[in-house]
């Protein structure tokens, strides 16, 4: 497993981290989530991202247990605020009470006295930047979160955290955006004032839900047992990738993928952690061979033919339209899918 620091700061993580996020009546077994948290260690991964809202708190807890004896200064913990966890009107958003409520109960879940990144899951223009700025502040200075990031915030929301932190002198280190080869939104406008400010991309879905794994086949017949054919694991969230156009330019992948030796998600995994901008990418996974061989894609590196092939099979259908980063407003159930 590769590594890297995350944006200008001291923190290193490891190319692939592995996220839980799971739905609320998600069919994934503890037992099968903790086999995957085992395959993720065996296979050198120390970083683990979830959220207080997956699952309804719940993945938290599970990954907390399957954590459980390991050495936590081994470990990078990444967890996001934002999203209800409750019923209440101060149950969501980035205000000072719901984030410095949401971090306590976090903690408590994971069984850890800190996290490693604590994210803004979405931006809040319901709260001033300042009040959510100088309440991740205050967790820093209080030592449970070391460092700060956000999730599908714009590149001038970026610009003005970043600017508050600053003069907090608070570590604003990360974003954590939707990011693939069909999905290259953040590559114009977000990616670049990251690099500019010495913040990187902790990236989701870089194989768009499975979509770039190859398994899905034009025509409309999806695989048993697939996020597709499972109501409760997220199939609303493919929708707009299956369809036969994007199929068939994903299906273009498979000789350029032989021709390396690698799977179509290892050479989909491989392009993203290409981008210079990208410090990891989060996998998730049903079963935990899934996340062994997914791993063996960190250490890959592409030629610029190889590159230029996958641009070429894709470019029809890749999303690079700066204004669809995710609708930062809180009434937009798009939160839920990062």
């Amino acid at each position: 497993m590769d590594f890297r620091h995350l944006g200008r700061s001291g923190l290193v993580v490891s190319r692939l981290a592995y996220g839980n996020w799971l739905t609320r009546s998600s069919s994934r077994s503890e037992e099968t989530e903790t086999a995957c948290v085992r395959a993720a260690l065996d296979a050198g991964i120390t970083t683990f991202d979830t959220a207080d809202v997956y699952a309804d708190t719940r993945a938290e807890e599970s990954l907390g247990r399957a954590l459980k004896g390991e050495r936590r200064e081994g470990l990078e913990i990444l967890t996001k605020v934002f999203a209800p966890t409750g019923p209440g009107r101060n149950d969501m958003g980035l205000s000072r009470k719901h984030i410095r409520e949401s971090i306590d109960g976090s903690l408590r879940r994971l069984g850890t006295d800190h996290v490693d990144l604590y994210q803004a899951h979405r931006f809040d223009p319901s709260t001033p930047l300042e009040e959510t700025m100088e309440a991740f502040a205050d967790l820093v200075h209080a030592g449970k979160a070391h460092y700060i990031g956000v999730s599908e915030w714009t590149a001038d929301q970026i610009r003005r955290g970043h600017a508050l932190a600053r003069e907090l002198r608070i570590p604003f280190v990360s974003n954590q955006p939707q990011y693939s080869a069909l999905w290259r939104v953040p590559e114009a406008e977000v990616m670049p004032v990251c690099e500019e400010l010495g913040m990187s991309q902790i990236v989701w879905s870089p194989l768009a839900q499975g979509v770039l794994t190859g398994k899905y086949l034009p025509g409309g017949q999806w695989p048993a047992g697939s996020r597709a054919t499972d109501s409760n694991d997220g199939s609303s969230v493919l929708a707009g990738w299956l369809n036969d156009e994007v199929l068939g330019r994903v299906r273009r992948l498979g000789p350029v993928a032989d021709g390396l030796g690698l799977t179509v998600a290892q050479l989909s995994l491989a392009w993203v952690l290409q981008h210079r901008n990208v410090a990891t990418a989060v996998v998730g996974a049903s079963r935990p061979e899934q996340i062994t061989d997914n791993a063996e894609a960190a250490d890959v590196r592409l030629d610029e033919e190889t590159m230029a092939a996958i641009d070429a099979a894709l470019a029809p259908v890749a999303n690079r339209d700066p204004a669809a980063t995710a609708d930062s407003s809180p009434a937009d159930p798009g939160w839920r899918l990062g």
